[in-house]
């Protein structure tokens, strides 16, 4: 590889190889063309489906993006070549991006941003390398205004699904393993079904419910405020509420003498949206935990209502609830912008653990598997 100079000469553009590059350099050059023109068509896309700000935002990084691509085609000169396809999980990405435009995709792009090779490969510059850092920060942060929108309703989904799976399964291997008909097993499964659903949507409306009226309960009374133009200057307990709130007294002191001064500075006295965004609404919450638990439930008991029984029952709803709950483990690690495999894992290696348990139990107390 050319010594392009260190930092400094990289960040006065002084990154231009004097020598005629090498065919690795051509290949590695065209390769992050081919990723940063794919990454910016990414961003594009993403923007389609956006609005005001955000849009504004996705559009910039495309803009960033396009800057990276003049940096290789510039280095690559005659050398640029038939332009290639860019990496597959980008190109997924792209797919994703252009019929979804989820927060899903947005975890995918910041991972995609944080394994930028830019900062060890001398023929990229700082600024480039600093900007692939900052991008990561960016999508981070739209990722993290998508989390908040669909935190509520994907906490009961998940948690529904994976409740859903792992109770009920371990329910029909317990039952099955005391060597009851498979009829009984059966209906036990679609017991357990309808009372697990039930019990998880009226639990997580409560929830929800009563988070929604203690953030309501702790905003500050709008009443309240409109009483400050009438307080008295000289004497007040305007900054009791401050200190209440958790400032120290001469800081509240101050903070009480500045909104006295300026009494039209907005102030905000109720929760705003986001607030309200991450919790979530509490019917949308409820139904999501009913129809994802009575789903991820259904799953184990499917080999039975399909007329299987004894270990081959066992055996199939054990293999299917196992790719169900990888599944859910792999989606929520996405969704955290970690890697899929290790929350996929723990997820199986649960459920399996609290269906396991049961079944050992169900073998103690009851005969054989038939």
């Amino acid at each position: 590889m050319t010594d392009t100079g260190g930092p400094a000469e990289r960040e006065l553009g002084q990154d231009r190889p004097t020598l005629a590059p090498t065919g690795a350099q051509v290949r590695r050059w065209r390769r992050y063309l081919a990723d940063e023109r794919a990454e910016g068509a990414v961003y594009r896309d993403l923007a389609s489906r956006r609005s005001g700000e955000e849009r504004e935002i996705l559009l910039a990084l495309a803009e960033a993006e396009r800057r990276h691509e003049d940096h290789w085609r510039e280095l690559l000169g005659d050398h640029v070549g038939r332009p290639l396809r860019g990496a597959w999980r980008t190109r997924i990405l792209g797919w994703l991006a252009r019929r979804f435009g989820s927060v899903f995709v947005l975890a995918l792009a910041q991972r995609a941003e944080a394994r930028s090779s830019y900062g060890t490969d001398d023929d990229a510059t700082s600024a480039m390398a600093a900007d692939e850092r900052i991008h990561g920060e960016v999508v981070r942060s739209l990722a993290t205004r998508g989390r908040n929108r669909v935190s509520g309703m994907f906490r009961a989904a998940v948690f529904g699904a994976n409740d859903g799976l792992v109770s009920n399964l371990a329910l029909v291997l317990g039952i099955g393993a005391t060597g009851v008909a498979p009829q009984t097993v059966l209906f036990t499964g679609v017991a357990g079904l309808l009372a697990g659903a039930l019990s998880m949507a009226a639990g997580e409306y409560v929830s929800v419910r009563s988070q929604r009226e203690l953030l309501e309960a702790s905003m500050p009374d709008p009443e309240a405020e409109q009483a400050i133009p009438h307080l008295d200057v000289d004497a007040n307990e305007l900054a009791l509420v401050y200190r209440a709130r958790g400032m120290g007294a001469a800081e509240a002191a101050e903070h009480a003498a500045e909104v006295l001064r300026d009494q039209d500075t907005p102030r905000r006295t109720t929760p705003v949206a986001q607030d309200y965004e991450a919790i979530g609404s509490p019917w949308h919450a409820a139904l999501s935990s009913f129809a994802f638990f009575g789903s991820g439930a259904l799953l184990p008991v499917l080999p039975y209502m399909f007329g299987l029984s004894g270990v081959a029952a066992v055996v199939v709803a054990t293999a299917v609830v196992g790719l169900a709950l990888l599944a859910t483990g792999a989606t929520v690690g996405i969704l955290s912008g970690a890697a899929p495999l290790r929350p996929a894992l723990r997820q199986l290696a649960i459920g399996y653990g609290a269906a396991g348990v049961t079944y050992v139990l169900g073998l103690a107390f009851g005969t054989t598997v038939t």
